[in-house]
């Protein structure tokens, strides 16, 4: 059985979603990702390890942040979640942090 995890800037950020249907397309992502890791795409340089999964929605672009660990069972570690705006730069540095 898959395992989510979520890291502080990620439950921070999907509690404050008010918007139902954003908030259903993050859960979607998170079953895809659930089902199979791969859907993401891996990230290189210095986010190697992490893969992204693209969220569109009311013409802005999502982001979903998350790495694969394994202990005993897979277990799906979401970082961080947010719009694409930036999204990287936090990302780099919440993970240098």
């Amino acid at each position: 059985m898959t395992e989510v995890r979520f890291l502080p800037p990620a439950a921070r950020y999907l509690k404050k979603i008010k918007d139902k249907r954003l908030k259903m397309l993050y859960q979607e992502a998170i079953d895809r990702i659930m089902e199979d890791h791969t859907v993401g795409e891996e990230k290189t340089g210095d986010l190697q390890g992490i893969y992204g999964y693209d969220i569109y929605y009311n013409k802005t672009n999502y982001e979903l942040a998350y790495t694969v660990e394994y202990i005993e069972d897979k277990v799906i570690v979401v970082i961080m979640a947010g719009t694409r705006e930036n999204f990287y730069e936090a990302l780099k540095r919440y993970m240098k942090a």
